[in-house]
């Protein structure tokens, strides 16, 4: 992951119907506080299939393009099982602040997965703010394990 700072990060967001009003929330917020974002969709309550937005996103995200990513649906579940079909992706389907903080700094996971029917957009604000200023604890028994969980990339 390009190591940038918050100001300067850019962080990238999707969510199928189910989730676009709590992107859409989310996005207007990181945006208030100059930070850049890209949103690759939805945006519309029309019914669409969850894959087709992770896809994007954690092609991004993987390629350096992104820093961190955001994707939302109605419980995470879907888009976390989603991005984490992708080479280099770590995501992690939180519903509140300790698990976010716990996998930014111990599992240095790049994608937040965020479900709209089970966190409401205040906590949702704080988790993405918790997100994308908590930095990867280096320490070497987290480094050996990321590394670990990368390596069943090239299995």
């Amino acid at each position: 992951m390009i190591k940038r700072k918050e100001e300067t990060m850019k962080v990238a967001f999707a969510a199928d119907h189910g989730g676009y009003k709590l992107k859409d929330a989310l996005v207007s917020h990181l945006r208030e506080k100059g930070i850049e974002t890209v949103d690759f969709g939805t945006n519309s309550p029309d019914s669409c299939d969850y894959p087709d937005y992770a896809d994007p996103l954690c092609r991004a995200v993987a390629s350096g393009e992104c820093d961190l990513g955001v994707l939302v649906c109605s419980t995470g579940l879907g888009m976390s099982m989603a991005a984490n079909k992708h080479r280099g992706i770590r995501a992690a389907c939180c519903s509140e602040t300790v698990s976010v903080a716990l996998t930014r700094s111990h599992n240095n996971a790049n994608v937040l997965c965020l479900g709209a029917f089970i966190v409401g957009e205040h906590t949702a604000c704080e988790m993405v703010d918790l997100f994308i200023s908590t930095p990867f604890s280096e320490g070497e028994r987290h480094v050996r394990r990321v590394n670990k969980v990368n390596a069943l990339d090239e299995r």
